[in-house]
């Protein structure tokens, strides 16, 4: 399992991530493209917050289908259109990811794929 760390010598991190995440990468190692707010049946789920819990719903189904479960996740990248979100996804993330804390990134950009798509996370797992 990896180990989760703050260097003191770096500001102290936000509750909901970790500045570092050290694994010796003597096992499986499971990159997982970005996920958007689709649902298997192709369609799109309404407004943010639907669109940040499909995100993780996907993420959480591509860590499973890998053979691992979420306490394997080590680093999630998150990209959003929307302004002032990050409530929202913190939010979304404690009920989907529990008190699993890892790395991770969040960008506000311009844009992404398709213009209906508000978020789109993608992420690292890893199995000893």
């Amino acid at each position: 399992m990896p180990t989760f760390f703050d260097p003191p010598t770096v500001h102290a991190p936000a509750p909901s991530y970790r500045h570092g995440a050290l694994h010796a990468l003597s096992g499986r190692r499971l990159v997982i493209s970005g996920q958007v707010g689709v649902r298997p049946d192709g369609t799109t789920a309404e407004g943010l917050e639907a669109q940040f819990e499909q995100c993780l719903d996907n993420l959480i189904a591509v860590i499973e289908a890998g053979g691992m479960t979420i306490a394997n996740l080590t680093k999630i990248v998150t990209l959003v259109t929307v302004p002032d979100a990050l409530a929202t996804f913190r939010a979304v993330r404690a009920r989907k990811l529990g008190d699993h804390v890892c790395a991770a990134t969040y960008i506000q950009v311009a844009g992404l794929a398709r213009p209906e798509l508000l978020v789109e996370i993608e992420g690292e797992a890893v199995q000893d």
